[in-house]
């Protein structure tokens, strides 16, 4: 009978991989967010009660998550990449 050694992940690896999983989770939650905001921005548009300055504000909201979203992206590459 052939038995094959499995590699025990240690408590710390473990807990950086739980951690990369978190990051791209996150990154999903601000790219939804950016879409729900330029979607309302887009709504607005059509809005005469809304105020002229809504639809750059929002605009910029979104492209924050954007960033954020990258940068969440990227810490995750790079947390993953050091505990391999």
């Amino acid at each position: 009978m052939v038995t094959e050694s499995t590699r025990a992940i240690s408590p710390a690896r473990a807990s950086s991989l739980d951690q990369v999983v978190r990051l791209r989770a996150d990154a999903d939650l601000m790219d939804g967010c950016a879409r729900r905001l330029l979607a309302t921005a887009s709504a607005l548009s059509g809005c005469a009660a809304a105020p002229e300055s809504s639809r750059p504000a929002l605009e910029r909201q979104a492209a924050a998550c954007t960033t954020a979203a990258e940068q969440l992206r990227a810490a995750a590459e790079a947390l993953l990449a050091h505990v391999r």
